[in-house]
C-alpha cells in the first residue's frame, strides 16, 4: 500500500460503458491518502438519464471510496457537469464525503491551489449546452467502439489503444480548445490569487507551468486512467495507472514463465 498526502481523481463517469472501473478499484486498493479529492464527473448523470448501466464494478468503486472515508480519509467531492445535480448540496456530507462547489488545497510546500472541475470555463458548456450533449453522444459512440477494436488488437498482444483519444489528437480545433481551456483557467486562478489550479473535465492529464501558475489536470478513468498524487514533500506527480498496471502484468507473466521453466529444469534433472 503506497501512502500519499493527497490524491486527485476526476472524470470516472460511473454509469457508462467506457468507465474503466476495474482499473480504478485496483488503484484505490493499492493507494491511501490523508485527503482524496473527487474532482467532478465521478457519476455520469447524462448517460444514466438515457439508459441504466451499472455493473458490479461501479458499485465496488463507490464502496472503496466510502470505505476510505470510514477509515479516516477526508474525501472531498467537487461535482462536474455530468454530476451537476450534486451542486445543489454544497457543504453537505454524504457517508463521510463532503460536497463542495470548489475548494482550496494547500500543498506541503505552502502552495495554494484552486480546485475545480473546470466546466465553468468551457465555452461550449456555458453557451451551447445542447452542443455539449451532442458531443457527449458522439464521444460515447467512440468509447463503444474501443473494446471492439481492442479485442482484435488483443489477438496480436497489442496494448490498450484509445480511439477517442486518438481522434481528439488528430483534430486541430480540439488541440486549440485544450490550450485555450488551460490558459483561461490559469488566468482565473491568477486573478483569485492562487499559485496553481487543479482541475479535470477535458480528459487531458497534465502538469505544467503556465506563466506563474502551476496548471494540473487529473485526466480521466475512461481513456487514460490517470491520477494526481502529492507526496509528503509537497511534490505533485502524475500517475498513469494503466501503463503501470500493464507493466506489472507483463512482469507477472515473465515471473510465471521463469517459474515454469525452473520447474521443468528441476524435473529434468
Amino acid at each position: 500500500m503506497t501512502a500519499y498526502r493527497a490524491i486527485f481523481i476526476s472524470d470516472v463517469h460511473l454509469g457508462t460503458r467506457g468507465c474503466r472501473a476495474d482499473l480504478l478499484v485496483g488503484f484505490l486498493g493499492k493507494h491511501q491518502c490523508e485527503t482524496l479529492y473527487l474532482v467532478g464527473d465521478i457519476l455520469d448523470g447524462w448517460r444514466l438519464q438515457r439508459g441504466w448501466h451499472w455493473p458490479s464494478s461501479h458499485n465496488t468503486v463507490i464502496q472503496c471510496i466510502l470505505e476510505k472515508a470510514r477509515q479516516g480519509t477526508r474525501v472531498v467531492f467537487i461535482p462536474g457537469n455530468h454530476d451537476e445535480v450534486m451542486r445543489r448540496f454544497p457543504g453537505i456530507h454524504f457517508g463521510g464525503i463532503e460536497v463542495r462547489d470548489h475548494d482550496e488545497f494547500i500543498s506541503a510546500k505552502g502552495m495554494r491551489y484552486f480546485v475545480t472541475h473546470g466546466d465553468q470555463f468551457d465555452t461550449v458548456i456555458v453557451n451551447a449546452k445542447w452542443l455539449a450533449y451532442f458531443g457527449d453522444r458522439a464521444y460515447s459512440a467512440l468509447i463503444w467502439l474501443n473494446p471492439k477494436i481492442n479485442s482484435v488488437r488483443g489477438l496480436w498482444s497489442r496494448k490498450y489503444w484509445s480511439l477517442s483519444k486518438w481522434a481528439k489528437h488528430q483534430v486541430k480545433q480540439a488541440v486549440n480548445f485544450i490550450g485555450k481551456f488551460e490558459e483561461t483557467l490559469s488566468e482565473d486562478a491568477r486573478q483569485r490569487g492562487y499559485d496553481g489550479v487543479i482541475c479535470g473535465h477535458i480528459h487531458h492529464a497534465a502538469i505544467r507551468q503556465i506563466g506563474d501558475i502551476h496548471y494540473v489536470n487529473t485526466g480521466d478513468w475512461v481513456e487514460s486512467c490517470t491520477a494526481i498524487v502529492e507526496d509528503d514533500n509537497g511534490d505533485l506527480r502524475l500517475i498513469d495507472w494503466e501503463s503501470r498496471n500493464n507493466r506489472l502484468r507483463l512482469l507477472e507473466k515473465r515471473q510465471k514463465r521463469r517459474k515454469r521453466a525452473d520447474t521443468k529444469t528441476t524435473v529434468n534433472q
